[in-house]
């Protein structure tokens, strides 16, 4: 090897590990991704997710493998998920209550951003649906409200964990009508709930419509009220909860994240083409159908979409805690 050659050999070996480099981020994913959730299977988020997962494999032409890991509060699948390479090959789906929820309701609970995770989208909102066992004979929110206030602490409604959305929701119409309710946690989500619904030991679900339409268009649960601003177009007969306790909205949510330290050219290609999924008009549709309606976001506006959440709950977040002590 002559000396020349000898002397551009190092340029040539930096110059052929930069367009490997270039490869790579032009092939992602080269490979499955996978997606861990902190909610259970047939849960809404759970529901929303699959939709969304199918036809963003379909997209990247890969498999995408979606590992639901419940329990304790959203912990175990936020810690699973921070300790995963950084490299886009998984990715954590996490719902509101993973960012919004009581201090001490779960280790590593609530997350921050970007310190615990890099935002990569907002993928949809869920209005909270207020709904009730049908043998109660309680139609609408006003009445519920009224026989609640009869009977303190004798209705009782099923969420899907404590701190999560569907019981902040709970807590949130207690503190704006002055009744009093009994809160029933259910690690297994709407499903477990069911069953105590059915034998009558539960009265009321909370939570997303996606996991909760099925049982009121089949007569198994009622439907009192929605927490959206206004009446859905979807559901024009049921009521917004607004419409009874005036300005009450509420809504669960979901957003991608990725372990910190992702690099950011893969943080961007997966909003984009998770933006052209998630404004596709048949996923849309498919959602808004089950109560669930796509927003996607620029990584920076997730980031301020999640900060702006936490500081709206924050006050009743320390009411929750001061009475938990």
């Amino acid at each position: 090897m002559t000396k020349s050659i000898q002397s551009l050999l190092p340029c040539i070996l930096v110059a052929l590990a930069a367009i490997g480099t270039h490869a790579n981020a032009q092939t992602y994913p080269s490979g499955p991704v996978k997606i861990i959730s902190d909610s259970a299977p047939g849960s809404a988020p759970d529901v929303i997710l699959r939709v969304v997962a199918d036809r963003l494999g379909q997209a990247w032409g890969q498999q995408i493998v979606v590992m639901n890991q419940p329990g304790a509060g959203g912990s175990v699948a936020a810690r699973t998920a921070a300790g995963s390479t950084p490299d886009g090959y998984t990715l954590f789906v996490a719902v509101s209550s993973t960012f919004v929820t009581m201090k001490g309701a779960a280790p590593n609970i609530p997350a921050e951003v970007p310190k615990d995770f890099t935002p990569v989208s907002l993928m949809s909102q869920q209005p909270m649906f207020i709904t009730i066992a049908p043998d109660t004979g309680i139609k609408t929110l006003a009445a519920l409200i009224e026989a609640a206030k009869q009977k303190p602490g004798e209705i009782s409604y099923a969420v899907s964990g404590r701190g999560r959305q569907s019981h902040l929701t709970g807590e949130m119409i207690q503190r704006r009508t002055g009744i009093k309710l009994l809160m029933v946690p259910y690690s297994g989500g709407p499903a477990q709930a069911m069953g105590d619904i059915m034998g009558g030991r539960v009265q009321m679900l909370i939570e997303g419509g996606t996991a909760l339409i099925g049982a009121m268009q089949s007569g198994k649960l009622h439907g009192l009220a929605v927490g959206s601003p206004a009446r859905l177009t979807e559901f024009p007969d049921l009521p917004a909860a607004a419409e009874t306790i005036p300005d009450f909205t509420s809504a669960g949510w979901l957003a991608m994240v990725a372990p910190v330290g992702t690099p950011e050219r893969i943080v961007n290609q997966i909003n984009n083409d998770l933006r052209g999924v998630l404004n596709n008009s048949e996923v849309r549709g498919k959602l808004a159908a089950i109560g669930s309606y796509t927003r996607p976001l620029s990584p920076q506006d997730t980031t301020k979409f999640i900060q702006t959440e936490q500081s709206t709950w924050t006050p009743l977040l320390e009411e929750l805690n001061s009475s938990n002590r």
